[in-house]
């Protein structure tokens, strides 16, 4: 395949590892690519903030001569991955799909939208393409909560219109609402006791975490409900009846309400269990990220499917049931969508991504450019 921009530039990336916290590396070639377009950048305070390598880094276009009355737009991409299995090998098949020949990520998520607005922003200088103001950020930790987003002074930011390529679907696909997220942890302290000799004095903390976890309603709740336990542990040794165990879960749900209501649910039935096992049991739940939600006639989204019609896709509408960058911004009183991009099966070892969703995105993002200076605000 004929190599392209776009294509080098991602697989530069790629390689890069850049587990949240950890994203100096990538962040460093995109300063450096700014730099390399002429284009001024900085980088906020959020590394130490956050106890990371890496802070937030913001690029703005001013719109040029005779376009500050169309619809500025900003656009955000995070640079770190959820953390490689291995090292990390992108390699282009025949088919013209980017994956790793090492069993781990690819981490299209989200460096495949990183390269996009990087290339569309080059396309743009080169062409001196006519826009009405394109702002860019880059943030840490978005696989941690969107930590990096969160710590963002969105005050900066012109544009009240932004833009996410995170979602793994087909490129076409809109995402109108991300669900409201609750994280719950518990902690059960029972007794020890030797478990061969004196298992009579003992009070398992595991056996009773075990049957809170059983009594859990879990999985797809319904429709615009989820609930999940991800992460276990407990005890000391194999002999001795465990007096803690602890674990992690999250309530996830586009009605607030429900997710509010699961989470009752589950402190209610850990505290039961608690009890039947004259244990005792700490809990906490805090929110996670806000949810949103757009209507297919609300003046991003129609410009979203507009850029979309003109690049040559068919615009689609789903519900995402993940949180991305733009559930910060929509809560921050911003309207930030998500887009698809075409990556698949990300956070597996099976993640890719075609060579041609890279530049179809590309020509999506300058064609939203084309849209946005088109448009007045009021339409």
């Amino acid at each position: 395949m004929t190599p392209t921009p776009a294509l080098d530039l991602f697989l530069e990336l790629c390689a890069l590892p850049s587990p949240s916290g950890q994203e100096r590396a990538v962040t460093d070639r995109i300063c450096e690519y700014l730099s390399g377009l002429g284009l001024p950048w900085d980088e906020d305070d959020a590394a130490s903030r956050l106890d990371g390598d890496t802070g937030n880094v913001y690029c703005r276009l001013p719109p040029t001569n005779g376009h500050s009355d169309g619809i500025p737009v900003f656009l955000c991409a995070h640079t770190d991955t959820v953390p490689p299995e291995t090292a990390i090998e992108p390699v282009v098949g025949e088919d013209g799909v980017v994956r790793n020949a090492a069993d781990s990520i690819l981490g299209s998520d989200n460096k495949a939208a990183v390269v996009v607005m990087l290339e569309a922003v080059r396309r743009v200088l080169e062409e001196r393409r006519e826009h009405a103001g394109i702002e860019l950020l880059f943030t840490p930790q978005e696989e941690v909560s969107l930590r990096g987003a969160d710590a963002f002074d969105h005050t900066r930011l012109v544009a009240t219109t932004g833009y996410v390529y995170d979602q793994g679907a087909p490129i076409g696909e809109i995402v109108l609402g991300s669900p409201h997220g609750r994280l719950l942890d518990f902690r059960f302290h029972g007794t020890a006791a030797h478990a061969g000799m004196y298992p009579e004095d003992g009070r398992s903390a595991i056996a009773a975490a075990s049957r809170a976890i059983a009594d859990f309603r879990l999985g797809r709740i319904d429709e615009e409900t989820s609930a999940n336990v991800g992460v276990i542990s407990g005890g000391t040794a194999r002999n001795v009846v465990p007096e803690w165990c602890e674990f992690t879960a999250e309530v996830r749900s586009h009605d607030e309400r429900k997710a509010v209501a699961l989470a009752r649910e589950m402190l209610e039935s850990a505290a039961f269990a608690a009890s039947l096992a004259d244990c005792e049991v700490e809990s906490e739940v805090r929110p996670s990220f806000p949810g949103y939600r757009f209507r297919r006639g609300d003046p991003p989204v129609r410009l979203a499917a507009s850029a979309l019609e003109r690049a040559g896709y068919t615009p689609s509408y789903a519900l995402s049931g993940g949180g991305a960058d733009a559930n910060v911004f929509n809560a921050r009183g911003l309207q930030c969508v998500n887009l698809a991009n075409g990556m698949t099966d990300i956070h597996t070892p099976d993640e890719r991504i075609a060579v041609a969703d890279l530049d179809g995105m590309v020509e999506v993002t300058l064609a939203l450019f084309d849209v946005a200076r088109e448009r007045s605000p009021l339409s």
